[in-house]
């Protein structure tokens, strides 16, 4: 309990605290009104830099490419500041809000390092529709910027850009932490069995094999029956690389990466579950989808119509359930968090801060008590669906049985 409370402490005063403090030193009024949300998505979002309590930044490689070639360097480059927004530019990039983006100026310098003055943003009209657009400013200059490297072409909405990013991110340097550790603690658990294995469990054996065995006897045995065994590491892989994630992220000073809560990450466990159900589905279960039987011709075509959509429909809603509850819980504390400075006028009233200090760090250490539990929620649903989705697939079916049905 008192080491929750030192982290919620030390949360309060690096994360939100001194990133608005240092507001004045770019240009804004340190005082200026608190926008909870906007912090809020700050924070869980994904970032070129990883910072660990607002104090220490460890620069990440930058692996660009544009129609000048690429571009490979350390994000220390941009020299980060608050809100890991970059004090430098270099080669005609910029860091702001913790992502790269490229100046569309060539009036610019576009090599080697330059001295900027900060950000603002604009909304402006492009294709009828109000985006907001970013500028660098420079020598009392502002420069616009490209939007963000994005995969989709700008179909989603990011933008059409000039430049590629590779570059790792907080995310994914936090998922190969997790996996790492996650090895570390798999291999010593099966050491130990080995070395020792008619001794009861115990460390890290005592933790692992009680959720091993849930796993197994809970959800993949009374979903998969008999072929539980060619399925079982799979689903154990999910469930305990979900619930890695999700405790990662609990954590204040590392970063709060707020990984599973990104629909990039969700997407693409939601996407391998898709192809390794419809990989082994068998013929039952492809004629279910195609061509019922035993329903009228008509009734048929309007089904396969529905099930073809339920294809697609599962994996998007194991990216949205997944996604949506683990970044709604970080945005709860920080929202929490925010009490200060909405009650304390952003540094204002001493009285007012006070206040919200007392209403906030009750209501954050109940938050990220339900976010504990949360992780291993999300972790156990998204396995047990992914499970029942497999088990549908390659379910065996008496075709007698299901012919005396329908006569």
């Amino acid at each position: 309990m008192k080491s929750r409370i030192f982290f919620i402490v030390f949360l309060l005063l690096t994360v939100v605290y001194k990133p608005f403090s240092q507001e004045g030193a770019h240009g804004h009024d340190s005082h200026a009104a608190f926008d909870p949300g906007a912090t809020a998505l700050h924070h869980i979002s994904d970032a070129n830099v990883y910072s660990i309590l607002d104090f220490i930044r460890i620069p990440l490689p930058v692996i660009l490419k544009s129609d000048a070639g690429w571009d490979i360097f350390s994000s220390s480059r941009f020299s980060v500041g608050a809100h890991e927004d970059g004090t430098q530019a270099y080669n005609g990039y910029v860091m702001h809000h913790g992502s790269v983006y490229r100046v569309n100026d060539h009036g610019f310098p576009m090599n080697g390092q330059a001295r900027i003055d900060g950000f603002s943003t604009k909304v402006e009209k492009v294709n009828g529709k109000d985006k907001d657009i970013h500028y660098v400013l420079y020598q009392a200059r502002s420069y616009r910027l490209d939007a963000r490297s994005t995969l989709d072409g700008g179909i989603l909405g990011g933008g059409i850009t000039s430049f590629m990013d590779f570059s790792p991110t907080k995310n994914v340097i936090s998922m190969i932490l997790v996996s790492l550790l996650l090895f570390w603690l798999f291999r010593k658990a099966a050491v130990a069995y080995k070395n020792n294995p008619d001794r009861a469990p115990k460390g890290v054996q005592g933790v692992l094999e009680p959720l091993v065995i849930f796993i197994r006897d809970d959800v993949a045995v009374p979903f998969l029956g008999k072929n539980y065994k060619k399925y079982f590491p799979f689903l154990l892989s999910l469930f305990f690389f979900i619930l890695g994630l999700n405790l990662f992220g609990q954590i204040p000073f590392l970063g709060g990466s707020n990984i599973t809560g990104s629909l990039t990450v969700t997407m693409v466990l939601a996407i391998i579950v898709f192809i390794v159900v419809n990989i082994n589905g068998n013929k039952h279960y492809w004629s279910h989808i195609f061509w019922m039987p035993g329903v009228p011709i008509p009734i048929r075509i309007l089904l396969a119509a529905v099930e073809v959509m339920g294809l697609f429909i599962k994996p998007l809603t194991l990216t949205l359930r997944l996604a949506g509850n683990i970044s709604a819980g970080h945005i709860a504390v920080l929202s929490f968090i925010g009490l200060i400075f909405i009650f304390g006028k952003s540094g204002e009233s001493l009285a007012g801060s006070t206040v919200g200090t007392f209403l906030s760090v009750p209501l954050t250490m109940f938050m990220m008590t339900i976010e504990l539990i949360v992780a291993f929620v999300q972790a156990f649903v998204f396995t047990i669906l992914a499970a029942s989705y497999i088990g549908a697939a390659i379910e065996e079916v008496d075709h007698d049985h299901v012919e005396s049905i329908h006569h």
